[in-house]
């Protein structure tokens, strides 16, 4: 699982940095004599992020100074509700940055459309909160999840005193996952996924996993195998369903752009390299143009960072390497004479999908696990990726199965993947049938965790 993020890195670095496979030997629950080493390391974990508060609070501080925390709802970090909370019930989701939360978008409207409740989201990051304030259903209140200080989670949870807890995918926090267990709120883990190398660590504590699992009345696993790898270390309750990530809509792009973008590109073949990471996924993306233009001379490759910020710092990069370049976030014209396109914005991938026909999608190349995959075919792209898939682990083994899964380990296969799809229009088209084949049938997923979910989802008010 991804690693646990940690804004205490020089008090708790040690315990923080720990993968979320380990989370749990610092989670009480309900259990035996067998666990009670479980329950004092969670009694340290707990001092120790008590006294560290006055660190922890220094440290978002100068977050906020660099950009990385939002500095007007900095409270929002200690417990400090920035809205009031509505009379009655409230459904809280915890999706901790930008792809989680945009997977629970459709369950939002769901919740929204047959519940009379009031829906509460937090997440962890700037740039989740940016997509949220855009996205997020009328009515559907954000916050900033609270640091995991007893005393932020305690004034957390007795503002918002949640009914009923949605945890998607992998942050995990020990005393707020703990706290809201000892409330009483039943919470439910969804999109859940173990991978080998935790389940091993697991079976060398199988009472702690048990504590830790007993936190939650359901654990929704991604897929079977990771269903048994729950079930083998206790779970009381697992249920496998598909990722949520299947049943988003399409990203949105706005007609008028699409249109002054096309004529700017006019004929000129091209391909997007989305959501790239620092380092070498870049430095091949690069190398794979230089390939190309090779044997496609006017190609454009449009190059979508996954942190926009690092606009400059990239354009230096490609310019270093002899390419002509326009920006976005410059507003600059794409002309005969530019290479490469920089799309340094934010929340336009959806822009750039329709107009390649050929995605590659980052964070395959550079360890981070992946990025969306299913974006990019539902708007009819052909998606190339690198190996590292682990955050799409199921569509990754849905798309093998259908013969539609294209990787690639360097600029040199990237390039040749790429050029065959731009030329060889008969393959592409095979290829986006195969891919789009695949999300569109998986659509149901969305009614399948409802279904799940329907037994612990508080009753709400006859309107």
């Amino acid at each position: 699982m991804t690693r646990l993020r940690t804004t205490f890195p020089l008090f708790l670095g040690l315990v923080l940095k720990l993968k979320m496979g380990s989370v749990g030997k610092f989670t009480s629950g309900y259990g035996d004599k067998r666990n009670d080493w479980g329950l004092g390391v969670l009694a340290l974990y707990r001092t120790l992020t008590a006294l560290g508060a006055p660190l922890t609070r220094w440290h978002l501080r100068r977050r906020a100074a660099k950009g990385k925390e939002d500095a007007e709802r900095l409270a929002e970090r200690f417990g400090e509700a920035g809205l009031a909370r509505p009379e009655g019930k409230l459904v809280w989701l915890h999706a901790a940055s930008v792809g989680e939360a945009t997977s629970v978008l459709p369950l939002v409207e769901r919740l929204q459309e047959c519940r009379a409740t009031t829906i509460l989201v937090t997440s962890s990051t700037v740039t989740s909160a940016e997509m949220l304030a855009r996205q997020l259903p009328a009515g559907v209140i954000h916050q900033f999840v609270p640091v995991d200080i007893p005393a932020a989670v305690s004034a957390f949870l007795n503002h918002w005193r949640s009914d009923f807890a949605i945890w998607v995918e992998s942050e995990l926090w020990p005393n707020l996952v703990t706290a809201t267990a000892a409330r009483g709120t039943p919470m439910v883990l969804i999109q859940a996924r173990l991978s080998d190398a935790s389940l091993r660590r697991w079976r060398r504590a199988p009472g702690l996993i048990r504590r830790v699992l007993s936190c939650f009345k359901l654990v929704l696993a991604q897929t079977e195998a990771n269903a048994e790898r729950f079930r083998a270390l206790g779970a009381r309750s697992v249920a496998t369903t598909s990722t949520l990530k299947y049943a988003s809509p399409p990203l949105a792009a706005e007609h008028h752009e699409l249109k002054v973008l096309q004529r700017q590109i006019g004929g000129r073949p091209l391909w997007v390299a989305a959501s790239t990471h620092a380092g070498a996924e870049e430095t091949a993306v690069l190398d794979a143009h230089m390939a190309l233009a090779e044997h496609l001379p006017t190609v454009l490759t449009i190059i979508v960072p996954r942190h926009p910020q690092r606009g400059d710092e990239m354009a230096s990069t490609i310019a270093a390497r002899g390419y002509s370049v326009a920006r976005r976030s410059a507003a600059d014209l794409i002309e005969a004479h530019h290479q490469i396109y920089l799309a340094d914005t934010l929340g336009e991938l959806g822009l750039f999908y329709r107009i390649a026909p050929v995605a590659f999608v980052g964070g395959t190349l550079s360890a981070a696990g992946g990025h969306n995959i299913i974006e990019p075919i539902q708007l009819g792209t052909a998606v190339v990726c690198g190996p590292d898939l682990a955050n799409f682990t199921e569509v990754a083994e849905d798309l093998t199965k259908a013969g539609a899964l294209r990787t690639v380990a360097d600029g040199h296969q990237l390039a040749g993947t790429v050029g065959l799809l731009l030329q060889d229009s008969e393959r592409r088209t095979e290829l986006v049938q195969r891919q789009k084949g695949v999300t569109d049938s998986r659509a149901e997923v969305l009614e399948d965790v409802m279904t799940a979910l329907g037994p612990y989802l508080p009753v709400h008010s006859e309107g």
